[in-house]
C-alpha cells in the first residue's frame, strides 16, 4: 500500500518543480531578455537570434530544434527523462510566445527596459538559471544545450554549468554573423551587437553559476546517526514506508553499560524534515545526529563516471 502512495506523490511533486522552474526560465527570457534585444546561450539563444532576424517567435524555432535533440536524449537518457522534457518543451514554446503577447509592456518597461540592460541580463540570467536548476534537479530539462550538458554528465564528471557556458559562448559569438532587429524595426549596427555579445556573455555566466549553485544544493547528502529503544520499528518505517536504506550497528552506551543498537541512515537533504517527523512520530525520545555528507555514491546517489558507455555501474539514479 506505501508503495502505491509514495510513487504519485513523487511524481506529482517532480512535475510541479518543473513547472514552476519553468515559469521562471520563460520569464527571464520574455521579461527581462528578449525586449532589451539580449542574446543568450543554448537553443533559446538561436531562437532570439532568429526572431531579431526575422520577426518569428522564438517559441516557433525553440520547439523544431528541440525536436531533433530531444530524440538524443531519449536514446541514450531514457524514457523518462524524455517524457518530463517532452513536457518541459512544449510548455516553453507555447509560453515563450504567448507571455510576450500577455505580459503589459508597463511591467517589462518598468521591470527591465527601464533597468538598463546590465540589470536585465544579471535578473534575465538568475531567472533562467534557477529554472534551468529546478528542472535538471527533477530529471527533466528545458531543451537545448542542458540536455547536451546531461548526456556529457552522464559519462564524465564536468558540471552541467560549465558544458553549457561553453556551448552558449559559440552561440553567443554567432550573433555578430546575422542582422538584429528591435521591436520596432530599427536594425542594429554593429557596434551596439558587439555590446549585445558583451551582455550575452555576462548572462550566460550568470545562468551557468546559478545552474550549478542549485545543483549543488539540490544534491547535498545527509548522514543521520539515531539512538532509540524502537530502532526495529524506525528501521521498518524507513525501508517500507519511505523507501530509505538503513544500516543498523551494535552499540553500547559507556555511561550506562547498555548494549544498543545505532541506525546508519544516508538521505538527501531535501527529505530529511519527512525523516525527521517521521523517527519522531514512533519514538519522540530519540537521540538523533544530523551531519552533512560529501561525495555519496552508490545506488540512489551519485556515480562514479568512468566514461564507459552502457556500463551497469553507470545507472544515475540520483532522483530517486
Amino acid at each position: 500500500m506505501a508503495k502505491l502512495s509514495v510513487s504519485p506523490l513523487r511524481t506529482i511533486k517532480e512535475y510541479v518543480l518543473i513547472t514552476v522552474g519553468l515559469f521562471c526560465y520563460v520569464l527571464g527570457w520574455t521579461v527581462f531578455l528578449v525586449p532589451n534585444n539580449l542574446i543568450g546561450g543554448g537553443v533559446s539563444g538561436v531562437s532570439s537570434i532568429i526572431q531579431y532576424a526575422t520577426g518569428i517567435p522564438m517559441g516557433y524555432s525553440y520547439f523544431v530544434i528541440n525536436v531533433a535533440l530531444l530524440i538524443a536524449a531519449i536514446a541514450i537518457l531514457g524514457a523518462g527523462f524524455g517524457g518530463k522534457t517532452i513536457y518541459a518543451i512544449i510548455f516553453a514554446s507555447v509560453t515563450l510566445n504567448l507571455f510576450q503577447k500577455i505580459i503589459p509592456f508597463e511591467i517589462i518597461d518598468t521591470l527591465a527596459v527601464q533597468n538598463g540592460k546590465l540589470m536585465s541580463t544579471i535578473m534575465g540570467g538568475i531567472l533562467s538559471g534557477i529554472g534551468i536548476g529546478m528542472a535538471m534537479s527533477q530529471g527533466g530539462s528545458t531543451g537545448g544545450t542542458d540536455i547536451i550538458a546531461l548526456i556529457v554528465n552522464k559519462y564524465r564528471n564536468i558540471s552541467p554549468g560549465r558544458m553549457i557556458l561553453a556551448m552558449d559562448v559559440v552561440i553567443i559569438l554567432s550573433s555578430l554573423l546575422f542582422p538584429s532587429k528591435t521591436a520596432d524595426g530599427t536594425l542594429m549596427d554593429f557596434p551596439e551587437k558587439i555590446t549585445t555579445v558583451v551582455y550575452g556573455l555576462i548572462l550566460v555566466t550568470v545562468n551557468s553559476y546559478v545552474v550549478d549553485l542549485y545543483l549543488s544544493g539540490s544534491r547535498q547528502s545527509v548522514l543521520l546517526l539515531v539512538m532509540s529503544s524502537k530502532y526495529e520499528k524506525i528501521a521498518d518505517a524507513m525501508t517500507e514506508d519511505l523507501h530509505r536504506g538503513v544500516t543498523v550497528l551494535p552499540s553500547k552506551g559507556w555511561f550506562t553499560k547498555a548494549e544498543s543498537h545505532v541506525l546508519l541512515i544516508v538521505t538527501r537533504k531535501t527529505d530529511l524534515s519527512l525523516i525527521l517527523r517521521t523517527i519522531k512520530t514512533i519514538d519522540p525520545d530519540a537521540f538523533l545526529s544530523v551531519c552533512s555528507a560529501t561525495g555519496v555514491y552508490g545506488k540512489g546517489f551519485d556515480t562514479i563516471k568512468t566514461g564507459v558507455k552502457g556500463s551497469s555501474k553507470e545507472k544515475n539514479s540520483a532522483t530517486k
